[in-house]
């Protein structure tokens, strides 16, 4: 075809772009908006998400509004009080002393994740820090390591117990006895994984160029670690739960006037064969407790895994 014969509206004249080379035709990424897509992908999470936080808010709010006290017994003598079972009055039910279950559980259930939650933030916080001084220098490695073999080797909870008499009853010192030693599973934990990502080739490499040892911590290693952290803290947390509720089962630990789930069901095992409604609750709500948060803290743990993202 001639080049007259073309019309010439059809055509016009494109400005060359020298950067239209450089644009990177891909998604943008955030990090925490895919941890939480993936999280959130699972029904079943979204379940659990949904039970936890319903134990976690009664747990902090009710105690607020219904006033509980341990040792209140105005209704010791009202013997309508006493001992009725579950119903739209009483949802869980009363004692001997004419109290409602209700506000006990949740009041003891209070106590029972503030003290979970305390002891794990502090164990995981210093866990870290010193697990990553732990991992990087060898100077420091040899001493830690020695004191690591010998408190390892005794049952944490016969340290808890120990500690515990020796300091008394209070919220304050169960807490310094639980923790006093449980970081050290965190910090060695923590330990290891920055002695295998420290020398790892673009660490060394930042090394040559001569990047500090901490920024290298901060900025190439920890980001890698997020859901390493993640996962002990959703071990732990269950964990020291069930440490203070066995304590106040055995009467060790808290002060007396402080309602815990473990004291309740430990006061009200002799009731198992003839109100049993007062040994089962709180012994279902101690589980949902620990599972709901366990499984929680698992599932944003995978979720945090980058290797997920992919």
């Amino acid at each position: 075809m001639d080049k007259k014969e073309i019309p010439a509206e059809k055509f016009q004249f494109v400005k060359v772009d020298y950067l239209a080379s450089e644009h990177i035709d891909a998604p943008v990424y955030s990090y925490w908006k895919s941890v939480f897509q993936k999280f959130f992908s699972s029904k079943i999470a979204l379940v659990i998400v949904i039970i936890m936080m319903i134990v976690v808010l009664m747990s902090f709010f009710q105690p607020i509004f219904s006033g509980y006290n341990l040792l209140d017994v105005t209704n010791i003598n009202n013997f309508k009080a006493r001992y009725n079972p579950p119903s739209a009055k009483y949802w869980f039910g009363t004692d001997a002393d004419g109290k409602s279950l209700f506000d006990a559980v949740w009041a003891g259930a209070r106590t029972s994740i503030l003290i979970g939650i305390l002891s794990m933030f502090v164990c995981e916080s210093l866990g870290v820090i010193i697990g990553a001084i732990w991992g990087s220098s060898k100077r420091i490695d040899r001493f830690i390591l020695e004191v690591y073999n010998v408190i390892s080797n005794i049952p944490q909870l016969l340290i808890v117990i120990v500690l515990s008499y020796a300091f008394g009853s209070g919220f304050w010192n169960l807490l310094f006895a639980m923790t006093c030693t449980s970081w050290f599973k965190t910090a060695y934990l923590i330990r290891v994984q920055v002695m295998i990502m420290r020398d790892r080739e673009y660490n060394l490499a930042s090394r040559t160029l001569g990047v500090k040892m901490w920024r290298l911590i901060l900025k190439n290693i920890f980001p890698y670690l997020i859901s390493v952290i993640m996962t002990d803290a959703a071990k732990q947390l269950p964990e020291f739960i069930s440490y203070e509720v066995f304590l106040s089962f055995l009467g060790i630990g808290l002060s007396i006037d402080t309602p815990s789930l473990g004291r309740i069901i430990n006061q009200y095992s002799l009731n198992i064969n003839n109100y049993p409604y007062l040994f089962w609750i709180p012994v279902t709500v101690l589980a949902l407790v620990t599972v709901s948060l366990y499984l929680v803290g698992q599932r944003l743990a995978d979720a945090a895994d980058p290797k997920t993202h992919l």
